[in-house]
């Protein structure tokens, strides 16, 4: 077997990952949120501070304030002063937040779910296989 061109692969995931995320933005705009925001709200229950939100996007911690600011006045999110450290705020999605997260989701999950059904069963195992270990 020949050497794998690793740019060829990067390449390859950046195109699947794009094409998804191309698919499903206009349906989300409709729910009132850009791609960004929908991952922001997704992982809000996991990291509600600002700046473990940036970490684990790797999105800059002022653009992480603008979504929130946007997100709030949508009421999709609420700010509060973390009562552990008064020098904080924690966020938490609203009910209608959390609607409008999991219809998001849902979009992403059935657009790529139509790809991964290009694969076997097996496939799709040892996809995420092998995902999980790169991660």
């Amino acid at each position: 077997m020949g050497k794998i061109d690793i740019t060829k692969v990067w390449t390859l995931n950046y195109r699947l990952v794009a094409s998804v995320i191309g698919e499903v933005a206009p349906a989300l705009r409709e729910l009132g949120v850009e791609v960004k925001e929908l991952f922001l709200l997704a992982e809000l229950d996991a990291h509600p501070h600002p700046a473990a939100l940036a970490e684990i996007l790797c999105i800059p911690k002022p653009s992480i304030t603008v979504y929130v600011k946007r997100l709030e006045a949508a009421r999709l999110l609420k700010r509060e002063i973390d009562n552990a450290d008064l020098r904080r705020h924690k966020l938490s999605l609203t009910p209608e937040g959390r609607k409008v997260m999991t219809g998001g989701l849902a979009l992403l999950a059935e657009a790529f779910g139509l790809r991964l059904t290009r694969l076997s069963a097996t496939q799709q195992a040892e996809l995420k296989s092998l995902l999980e270990k790169l991660g």
